[in-house]
């Protein structure tokens, strides 16, 4: 044995370890470092002097989150005497996020602060002159999922609108749209179908950040108020960052999404919610799954599996709907034993969650024409179109209702360029 190669390959061997050590932790410093860096972290790190001797009003839930896992409230409550914590406003499912979808909210006091807590889910969806006397500044802090009828951006909308009202300053600290990678998809909500499901007249998937929408609700929607409106805005953030990026650290924006894959579909799926089809609430899989005592899943499969998608699947499966603590508490169905299909969409889904729906519609109808039902009235403020049963119960095909979108949302498109923050 070549006692020199021996130790030059020793040598050789050390030098490519501890390179290859080198690389992965200036990998992982560089993922690191190109992590979103959210509005919320950049508030008491970069823009902190906006916050002095203000009195502060936060509209916020669960989410609100720095990337250590404080709460923003907690944060902002422990600065005093620099600023003042006085009031918080809480959405839909609570400050917490606890209450089920629905659950009307009433007033209470934060107990991990001893802050008043306002209810904009109640009897008031928007704040009062009363519960913003003694606020000099409102926060805005909430994750959105990027669909119309999320209703926490009806919340930003009239929280920005109060704003305006009591001349208030607002921020609103931005985060991540995690379905932005998809682009704005879906039809656009027909002017005479207003809701806090569909408060403004974007497409189901509007592509834009809670930041973005703010801007959007006071240059188009407030202009007869003067809003005093900044919005902070995200660091390494891109519109075709993937799932993974923006879902790191997932946090169940409201109960029955439930995972990152969730928000995929719930943009489709949610429609379900206007019918007699469980959408999948009462199970661990709302808006993946649905179903009904009375449909031929088997029949259902093969008609979904002749259009051939290649990032999603779907099983034939049965399930039970059932309340789930701080999830659900009346499913449609109940304890009813339902036959259902469950989807399973890739993270980097391509495909249009709203045609798929549209098709499974039409399909179930052709399927059950006397057992399914559409609930007239909330399927139409979830679609934001006045006319979409009509012509799915006469057979018309779905791509032909999906194309007709078209032209209105190129018109959405080229107005929110004005309103973009991002590349």
């Amino acid at each position: 044995m070549n006692y020199y190669n021996t130790l030059r390959e020793r040598m050789t061997m050390r030098s490519l370890f501890v390179t290859t050590v080198f690389v992965f932790l200036t990998s992982c410093t560089i993922a690191q470092n190109n992590d979103i860096i959210t509005g919320a972290d950049r508030l008491l790190s970069e823009k902190k002097d906006l916050l002095k001797g203000k009195n502060i009003g936060l509209v916020t839930n669960h989410t609100a989150v720095f990337k250590n896992g404080t709460h923003l409230a907690d944060s902002l409550f422990s600065i005093a005497p620099y600023a003042k914590l006085t009031a918080l406003f809480g959405p839909e499912h609570g400050i917490r996020g606890e209450a089920s979808a629905g659950e009307t909210i009433g007033n209470s006091v934060d107990a991990k602060t001893g802050v008043p807590v306002f209810s904009l889910y109640g009897k008031h969806k928007k704040p009062t002159k009363e519960m913003l006397n003694g606020v000099d500044l409102l926060i805005f802090d909430i994750q959105d999922v990027g669909a119309r009828f999320y209703t926490y951006i009806s919340t930003l909308y009239y929280t920005i609108e109060a704003a305006a009202e009591n001349n208030i300053p607002v921020i609103v600290l931005d985060r991540p749209n995690p379905i932005a990678f998809m682009g704005s998809f879906g039809p656009v909500r027909d002017t005479g179908l207003t809701s806090f499901v569909g408060i403004a007249p974007i497409p189901v998937a509007h592509g834009m950040s809670i930041g973005e929408l703010a801007q959007y609700y006071a240059g188009e929607m407030i202009i007869d108020k003067s809003t005093d409106l900044t919005v902070i805005t995200m660091q390494n953030y891109r519109y075709d960052s993937p799932l993974s990026v923006t879902t790191k650290n997932f946090i169940k924006p409201s109960p029955n999404i439930m995972s990152p894959e969730t928000i995929l579909m719930y943009p489709g799926t949610c429609l379900f919610e206007g019918t007699n089809l469980s959408e999948g609430r009462g199970t661990y899989y709302p808006f993946l799954l649905f179903g009904a005592p009375y449909l031929d899943n088997e029949k259902l499969l093969t008609e979904l599996k002749k259009y051939d998608y290649p990032d999603i699947s779907f099983e034939a499966v049965t399930y039970t709907p059932v309340e789930i603590k701080n999830a659900v508490t009346k499913p449609k169905h109940k304890d009813v034993e339902c036959k259902g299909i469950k989807i399973t969409p890739q993270q980097n889904l391509k495909s249009d969650p709203i045609l798929l729906t549209l098709r499974i519609l039409h399909h179930v109808i052709k399927l059950h024409p006397s057992e399914f039902t559409f609930r007239e009235k909330s399927f139409a403020i979830l679609s934001g179109k006045s006319d979409l049963q009509s012509r799915l119960k006469s057979g018309e095909d779905p791509e032909q209702i999906y194309n007709s979108w078209q032209q209105e949302l190129e018109n959405f498109n080229n107005l929110k360029k004005g309103y973009l923050l991002y590349e």
